[in-house]
């Protein structure tokens, strides 16, 4: 062979195209933005749920502190009984307990609550229709405590504290809480 004949061979091979290694180093830069979409999708649809859980558990605990003014200011309890159980004639249960919905009495949190009912949402018409369409959400992962202190140097003034808690898919707990003060005046 004449060097010239070396040279157009060896031209030859430096022009063939895209090589194995190159295509599978395409593939996997391509796979890797793929897989950051779909985390990212799987992400959004996981805080819209984390969304719903957090306004689930300020609406319950909004309702217990309104339940507990409603029943001071209509003469339903005394000033003494707004107070947890073992402390004086409290009638609040202490600790987290299961979600319940009010009683007889209307305050939530107290001895004689019934079992949760599912909060109705609405489903993919954005309208509440009391059909298979709606969606329920069971309140069995939801806890709630109701802790009422005195306020110091003031025994007219009592201050409320609703802690709302429900498990997240991470292993932990969230926590929503409402604080209030309620005096002993009408």
């Amino acid at each position: 062979m004449t060097t010239g004949n070396r040279m157009l061979t060896a031209k030859k091979y430096k022009q063939q195209g895209f090589a194995l290694l190159e295509t599978l180093i395409a593939i996997v830069v391509l796979m890797i933005g793929l897989l950051a979409v779909l985390a990212t999708f799987a992400m959004a649809v996981g805080n819209t749920t984390a969304v719903q859980n957090d306004s689930i558990a300020r609406q319950k605990a909004a309702e217990a502190v309104e339940s507990i003014y409603t029943a001071r200011q209509t003469g339903q309890i005394t000033f003494d009984k707004i107070q947890n159980q073992g402390a004086g004639n409290g009638i609040f249960k202490v600790g987290f307990t299961a979600m319940t919905d009010a009683g007889p009495d209307g305050l939530d949190n107290t001895g004689d609550d019934v079992p949760a009912v599912a909060i109705r949402l609405p489903g993919p018409s954005g309208v509440i229709k009391n059909t298979t369409e709606d969606v329920l959400v069971d309140l069995g992962n939801f806890t709630r405590q109701v802790q009422i202190a005195n306020v110091p140097g003031n025994p007219n003034i009592r201050q409320i504290t609703v802690s709302v808690r429900y498990p997240v898919p991470q292993g932990w707990y969230k926590t929503y809480q409402v604080q209030s003060l309620i005096a002993s005046y009408r």
